[in-house]
């Protein structure tokens, strides 16, 4: 029971030591993902679209 007890008191102490971001930082942050994820998603759409196209035009 005592290295349960330890183990929530080190864990604690670890977190005291975290520098958290600053609400900017999250939202500078979000802002990367969010545009990251909307340009990944139209080259995806794209490529999609092209290879369709393509495998129409050689089956017709």
């Amino acid at each position: 029971m005592s290295k349960i007890v330890q183990f929530f008191k080190d864990s604690y102490a670890e977190l005291r030591k975290v520098v958290w971001p600053t609400r900017e930082d999250v939202l500078a942050s979000t802002k990367v993902v969010i545009v990251s994820t909307v340009i990944v998603a139209f080259c995806l759409g794209l490529l999609d679209f092209l290879l369709v196209r393509g495998i129409d035009f050689l089956f017709r």
